[in-house]
C-alpha cells in the first residue's frame, strides 16, 4: 500500500468492555480504490489534457486502389488500367470488363503487342491454368485486333 492509501484515524472501539469508556483508539484504515472500470480500464469521457498522445486527422485517408501485374510484361498497375481475362468455372475462357466475373483471372496491358505474345505462346493458358479451345482463342485474338498498337516496346522481355 501507498502512503496516500493509509491514514491513521481515531475511531470509536467496537469492544463492548471499552465501550462504557468511551475511549478512542488508534487504528489503521486503508482506503480501497475503486474497481477498475469495464471496457479496458479506461475513463469515460474521452477527452481533457494529459490523454494519450493521437493524431489529429487533417484530411481523409487516400483511397485504397487495388494492383494487379500483368502477365506477360511483369509490371504491376493499377486493376482497372489492365483488362481481365477470366477460366470460367464450366472451363471457357473469356473476357471480363467488369472484373467480378467468378473464376480465375488473369490481367493483360491494353497493348495490342503484349496480347499478340500472350496469345501466340502458352503464357496464358498456363496463367490460367488451363488449354484454351481454339473458338475461345479466337474471340480473344478478335478483341486484340482492336486494341491500339504502341509505339513502346520496353515493357516486353525479349
Amino acid at each position: 500500500m501507498t502512503a496516500e492509501a493509509m491514514h491513521i484515524a481515531p475511531t470509536p472501539n467496537p469492544s463492548p468492555a471499552r465501550a462504557e469508556e468511551g475511549n478512542l483508539t488508534d487504528e489503521v484504515t486503508t482506503t480501497q480504490t475503486p474497481p477498475p472500470v469495464s471496457g479496458g480500464g479506461r475513463p469515460l469521457g474521452g477527452g481533457g489534457a494529459g490523454n494519450s498522445p493521437r493524431k489529429k486527422r487533417k484530411g481523409l485517408k487516400p483511397r485504397h486502389i487495388p494492383q494487379r501485374t500483368c502477365i506477360v510484361t511483369r509490371q504491376t498497375d493499377d486493376k482497372r488500367g489492365l483488362i481481365r481475362i477470366v477460366r470460367t468455372p464450366e472451363g471457357r475462357v473469356e473476357l471480363d470488363p467488369t472484373g467480378k466475373k467468378n473464376g480465375r483471372g488473369a490481367y493483360l496491358t491494353a497493348d495490342r503487342a503484349i496480347w499478340e505474345r500472350a496469345l501466340a505462346g502458352t503464357i496464358l493458358g498456363r496463367a490460367l491454368k488451363v488449354a484454351i479451345n481454339p473458338e475461345d482463342m479466337a474471340t480473344l485474338q478478335a478483341y486484340a485486333e482492336t486494341l491500339p498498337v504502341s509505339n513502346e516496346d520496353e515493357g516486353l522481355r525479349t
